[in-house]
Order: C-alpha cells, then structure tokens, then sequence
C-alpha cells in the first residue's frame, strides 16, 4: 500500500467590499520545527524575488529610499508604488501610494501586508491586500463590466501568483511536494472577486 502524499492547504479570500475596495487574504500554516528563521521581512524578500522570477520579470519589483515599485519589464512604468515597509513583531505592511494600476483618487489607500505568526502548533504565513482601489474597477461604483474585467485578470493574477508562492514556500520549507488544496475561508463579508 502506497502512502498518499499529504495536501498543502492554502486559504484564500478576495472580495470587494462595501466600498468598491478589495481585500484578498491567503495564508498556509507551517510545521513549528520547518519554519526555523522566518520572519515577516524575509517573507517580504522572498516574495519579492518569487515575483521578478514567476513573471519572468515582466514585475519588476524595485527597491528605493522612497519605497518599493512594482514596475513593468525594464520601463520605468510603476504599476503599484509603496510606501518604505512598517514593522511589526509579526508583520511587514507595505501603504500603496500610487502607480498604474491604482486608482488615482485613491492612491493613498490601500495596504499590502506580510505576515509570519506563531501559534503553539503551527507558524501561519500570509499575505493580505486591504483597501485596495484598482484602476480597472475605476469608481466606487463600478459597472458590472468593470467588475468582470477585474475578476478575470488583476485578481486571477494575484491569487494566481500568491498561491504559488505559498505554495512553492511550504514545498521548499517543509520539504514536501504535497498537492495543493485551496481551502476558501470567510474573513471578510464583501462579493467575491
């Protein structure tokens, strides 16, 4: 009898909530003993590297004094900017502060968060987008065209790219090559994106 190769479960929620925002969460939970020297900045860096490579740098993400853009290929077209990183004991939070893909009477909203969190059993890795006012949905009121040309790109893309993070983090960390099972969670009330 052949032992089934355990799942990796990775939690996911993006919605839009009552005010036209979005918010997106995914986490996965780490064995405590495979989770040994990562925090909520090495998290950052490593998301940040996984992104330049997955898109086969069509992302860009590049560091500066002022924060951190995510540009397109080799322009200097910023399609999110950030403000520098805050800290707390169990989080990175990048503030948006502009770029392309923002809408430009909202660019000081939004938040990108990194988290490493420990609990007795396990260590939750998880990534949080709150507030976010993209350009596609382009009003607080968007139409419903609007709304589907955001589910279908922006957002695919996104949970896309987190989940395959999560996922290629746990692989290296836990050294498993587990299936992926996404698990939707209900964190906050809104309309699904």
């Amino acid at each position: 009898m052949t032992e089934q190769t355990p799942f990796v479960e990775i939690a996911c929620q993006q919605v839009m909530v009552e005010d036209s925002s979005v918010f997106s969460i995914q986490w996965t939970d780490l064995p405590v003993a495979s989770a040994g020297g990562l925090s909520a900045p090495v998290l950052l860096d490593r998301y940040l590297y996984y992104l330049r490579k997955y898109t086969l740098t069509l992302i860009r993400p590049v560091k500066l004094e002022s924060g951190i853009e995510f540009r397109l290929m080799t322009s200097d077209l910023c399609l999110i900017r950030f403000l520098p990183p805050s800290y707390t004991e169990d989080f990175v939070t990048l503030r948006i502060c502009g770029g392309f893909l923002v809408q430009p009477h909202q660019c000081v909203r939004g938040e990108f968060h990194f988290g490493v969190e420990s609990f007795p059993e396990h260590v939750r890795v998880s990534l949080q987008l709150t507030d976010f006012c993209p350009l596609i949905l382009g009003s607080p009121a968007p139409s419903w065209t609007r709304f589907w040309l955001y589910r279908l790109t922006q957002a695919a893309i996104h949970r896309l790219v987190t989940v395959r993070f999560l996922t290629s983090l746990y692989h290296e960390l836990v050294d498993s090559s587990g299936r992926v099972r996404i698990v939707n969670v209900a964190v906050r009330a809104g309309r699904a994106v």
